[in-house]
């Protein structure tokens, strides 16, 4: 059996991971097993072992790249300023309450596609999901600190308030987007609204 160089080894892992964050987010973590996920990265069922000791160990590491691109979003926003459609904390609410984020759950931040997974999960997993909240909130609370000149005590108490709404904003939305499709567009166009207030 010909033998993988390096390169594709680590290919292959980031196809793994890639596949787990799409099928995560829009599944649940407990939802997908081994085999579809593989099927899903291009890969045979038996290959996941060589990769990681554990689905949970996918899904920490999962949480963490997931994260990561998010996070990467927030930071590019607020290294471009301020610009015509705003300041970066408003373009990031408007982007993160669109339809087209509430109607990708697959692909998007991980806060609210993974928010009640990360609680039935292990401890290395609600780390990673821990760790990644601290991300938006310390990126957010700079911002407020930036913008409107507050205590590190209120730009934190801000980015707590302004997190919270945009992740239970878009759970709301996603949660009754077939069934309510109207009252989905109402929570996400009031939260864009008043996100900041």
């Amino acid at each position: 059996m010909p033998r993988i160089t390096k390169e594709e080894k680590a290919r292959n892992r980031q196809n793994i991971v890639e596949a787990a964050g799409r099928m995560f987010r829009a599944q649940g973590i407990d939802a997908v097993g081994i085999a579809d996920l593989m099927k899903e990265a291009g890969l045979t069922h038996g290959g996941f072992y060589n990769h990681f000791a554990s689905k949970d160990d996918l899904a920490a590491e999962v949480c963490n790249a997931s994260f990561a691109a998010s996070l990467g979003v927030l930071r590019q926003a607020v290294e471009d300023g301020d610009a015509p459609a705003g300041p970066p904390l408003r373009r990031v609410v408007e982007d993160y309450l669109s339809a087209e984020h509430r109607d990708a759950p697959d692909g998007g931040c991980p806060s609210a596609s993974l928010v009640v997974d990360a609680g039935r999960q292990s401890e290395a997993v609600q780390r990673e999901y821990a760790a990644g909240v601290e991300g938006y909130l310390a990126g957010f609370a700079a911002e407020f600190a930036r913008e409107d000149e507050v205590t590190p005590e209120e730009a934190r108490e801000r980015a707590v308030l302004l997190l919270s709404r945009m992740v239970g904003a878009m759970v709301l939305a996603r949660a009754v987007r077939q069934v309510g499709p109207e009252l989905s567009d109402e929570i996400l166009r009031t939260c864009r609204t008043h996100a900041l207030d």
